[in-house]
């Protein structure tokens, strides 16, 4: 089956209820709260280009992601990245960031784009693609992108640490890697593997 990555126009606006419940259940999946979305808000992002989607030849939804700005857009990130379980293992979630990264880029030159997660999947993509970890103090300001971690089970941690630090590791990318190539892959995987390793010792010493 092929599938394909778009940028995100009115028409895929049909999509949004169903990306809605991808997004919410696979945050059940992997026991966070944070990604529930309202259809109208995805609506919106697809409606003014802000998106990205990845449709089957048959027009199943494959995949989803799209932009928010942050401190009158001087930081950007990359939200809700989904991937339907049926379009797993094929590398489609590489393929999303890819194509929203560029699209990033062509809206809002010059931001910082950044994220925050606690997936190791997603970590080592956004490694590959140029982020590296940085601490929170780097991050957005913005209390708003910070009132979204709220529906998470770990915000008590967040607010605990003033927002200094959580389980989410926080990314930020780095100009000098704009050209998205991956390159010295074996140093890359050894110090992906580091970081993987430190975050298991995270949640270890939380349980």
């Amino acid at each position: 089956m092929n599938v394909d990555v778009h940028y995100a126009t009115p028409e895929h606006a049909k999509y949004a209820q169903a990306i809605c419940e991808l997004i919410e259940s696979a945050a059940k999946a992997r026991g966070t709260g944070i990604a529930k979305r309202d259809p109208k808000y995805i609506e919106k992002k697809i409606n003014n280009g802000e998106a990205v989607i990845a449709l089957s030849d048959k027009g199943d939804l494959a995949g989803f992601v799209y932009i928010e700005t942050w401190q009158n857009k001087e930081y950007l990130a990359n939200s809700g990245l989904v991937v339907h379980p049926d379009f797993r293992n094929l590398g489609l979630a590489k393929k999303i960031k890819l194509k929203v990264l560029k699209l990033s880029k062509e809206k809002f030159p010059g931001t910082k784009i950044f994220g925050i997660t606690t997936s190791l999947a997603v970590l080592k993509i956004n490694y590959e693609l140029g982020y590296r970890p940085v601490t929170f103090s780097e991050l957005t300001t913005d209390t708003e992108f910070w009132n979204g971690c709220r529906s998470c089970p770990n915000y008590d941690i967040l607010e605990r640490n003033e927002r200094r630090n959580c389980l989410c590791t926080g990314m930020l990318l780095h100009e000098a890697s704009n050209k998205f190539v991956i390159k010295e892959k074996g140093i890359i995987a050894k110090r992906f593997q580091r970081l993987a390793n430190f975050k298991n010792q995270r949640k270890q010493k939380k349980k």
